[in-house]
């Protein structure tokens, strides 16, 4: 689990710097204006940045399923190894999305007002921007959204649905005040996601 939550810090450290420093800048400058260049670079990182904390919240779901539904099993089932390759798969999934989603977006042909009513440069912002046609980036758009976000959405509500089911089974209080501390920090976090 903390390993896990040491990736996330780290994830949401990342992130935190990837837009803030851009919107301090702005709140101070009259003219509220980011490049191109930096859109670009802000669209990737912050894309790459978001998939992968969907995906590593949805590996941090997993570890706490089996922590309280298989406790006995955790060690062997939860390796060091293991917890290595989920974190793996997460940020090389959030880095393959970025690749994939960030140039058909910046190839957008775009208006030349060029005004984005948000703080970050984001996807839905820039296709608002575009004054051809959207289809193609509007369905990856979508295809996207149910892939690392909705099936992420499912996979942690199922996890949690068998955790409640087992902790309610569970007779002791002791048991059941340590399978929701297991659980409550991630959850919180997952709802605030």
């Amino acid at each position: 689990m903390y390993f896990f939550l040491s990736n996330l810090f780290f994830l949401d450290l990342c992130i935190t710097t990837s837009f803030v420093p851009q919107m301090l800048f702005n709140l101070w400058d009259p003219k509220k204006t980011m490049s191109f260049f930096g859109c670009s670079v802000q669209l990737f990182i912050f894309l790459f940045l978001g998939t992968t904390e969907c995906i590593l919240l949805t590996v941090m779901t997993f570890d706490s399923y089996v922590a309280v539904c298989q406790p006995l099993h955790y060690a062997t089932i939860i390796h060091h190894r293991l917890c290595g390759q989920l974190a793996a798969v997460a940020w090389v999934m959030g880095l393959a999305q970025s690749i994939v989603q960030t140039p058909p977006t910046l190839r957008l042909p775009f208006c030349p007002h060029w005004q984005i009513d948000d703080f970050v440069c984001e996807v839905p912002s820039l296709i608002q921007l575009s004054c051809g046609d959207t289809t193609y980036n509007e369905i990856q758009l979508a295809v996207s959204g149910v892939i690392f976000l909705v099936m992420p959405l499912i996979l942690i509500l199922i996890s949690y649905g068998a955790i409640a089911w087992a902790v309610l089974r569970i007779s002791s209080a002791i048991a059941w005040r340590k399978a929701f501390g297991t659980c409550f920090s991630h959850l919180t976090v997952v709802t605030i996601f």
